[in-house]
């Protein structure tokens, strides 16, 4: 499909677009056909396969409109089932929930790969939302400049402001546990995580955090 072709397409059929989807579908390996007719069956709603009126939508020939549904069927980006109507006639439908869920991977993979591309300094004034002081500033370079790898100060910062604390007081404390307790990866906090879990189990008290280790006057 050439250009004038998808412009005519997109005004003729009041085709909504969003625009992550536009600028991602090459991401989710498709050809610009193929998303045409995805991009289609979204904005239609369509959820009864009828590819004749697929065709005269798009301006598409049967045997193109049979190709794409294939192509986009074993991309697993479309579902087609068949089962009975009310008549009792079997029709075939189809479910772009495949689709979305591909999707939702995608977004939330372009999500932590945004964050893993900011820098330590960047990536704690975003989740505390504010500029840090040069005091904090040089609280986070000791911890680098101490050998502190990087993706532990993250997951103590992720740890944090799930905690709802957005400070370095309490980032610091989690940092000196995990180095007294001989943590040294993002796999030995994992495994500690494990352990504490198994031993909360047995108990009829079972804490909100996976840390206690701190007062509440703290926060």
């Amino acid at each position: 499909m050439e250009n004038q072709e998808f412009i005519k397409v997109l005004t003729d059929n009041n085709m909504v677009i969003p625009l992550y989807l536009f600028k991602n579908y090459k991401n989710l390996n498709l050809e610009l056909e193929e998303f045409i007719v995805l991009m289609y069956l979204y904005s239609e709603k369509i959820d009864i396969f009828a590819p004749g009126k697929i065709g005269n939508d798009l301006s598409m020939s049967l045997d193109e409109v049979m190709g794409i549904i294939s192509n986009l069927t074993d991309k697993k980006m479309i579902e087609i089932t068949s089962k009975k109507n009310k008549s009792k006639v079997m029709e075939d439908y189809i479910s772009l929930n495949p689709f979305f869920s591909k999707l939702s991977l995608l977004i939330f993979d372009n999500s932590d790969k945004e964050s893993d591309e900011l820098s330590v300094y960047e990536l704690i004034e975003k989740e505390f939302g504010r500029t840090l002081s040069p005091m904090e500033y040089e609280i986070i370079k000791a911890w680098l400049d101490g050998n502190t790898k990087e993706e532990l100060i993250r997951e103590a910062v992720k740890e944090a402001v799930f905690n709802g604390v957005t400070n370095l007081r309490y980032i610091d404390k989690i940092l000196y546990e995990w180095k007294k307790a001989g943590i040294k990866s993002l796999k030995d906090v994992e495994e500690r995580r494990k352990k504490f879990k198994g031993k909360k189990e047995d108990k009829t008290n079972v804490e909100l955090f996976d840390y206690d280790w701190f007062d509440d006057d703290e926060k």
